[in-house]
């Protein structure tokens, strides 16, 4: 973490009441906040980041999961269970094989919006 210098700091103390106001006025009430960071920490995981990318490009199975991100398929099992406990992605079972996706746009959206960020 980087330490605040004086370029980062206001030298003298003044405050704009209605930029205060307008900031004020978006922020996301406090359990939005509580859930949206929760999400993010989820999200936060490169096991687990590694996984949304690969349902980025479709539906896939367990076991197709395991060798794409290199890890098993208990292991792989137990991060998809975080991930559907968040609401980021969705099965569904044919026969004995389980299929994940990506549960809608928005998890599709966070991933891209990520990966593209810090890709500039």
């Amino acid at each position: 973490m980087r330490v605040a210098s004086q370029e980062d700091t206001c030298e003298v103390v003044c405050v704009h009441p209605e930029a205060v106001q307008r900031a004020r006025a978006a922020l996301p009430d406090d359990h939005c906040v509580e859930d949206a960071t929760a999400l993010l920490k989820v999200v936060a995981d490169p096991t687990r980041l590694r996984l949304l990318s690969a349902l980025k490009t479709g539906e896939l199975c367990v076991c197709d999961l395991s060798v794409v991100v290199g890890i098993s398929e208990s292991a792989v099992s137990h991060q998809l269970r975080l991930l559907r406990a968040h609401r980021l992605v969705t099965f569904r079972r044919e026969g004995r094989v389980a299929y994940y996706r990506l549960l809608d746009q928005h998890v599709n959206g966070l991933i891209e919006s990520a990966l593209e960020h810090v890709g500039e």
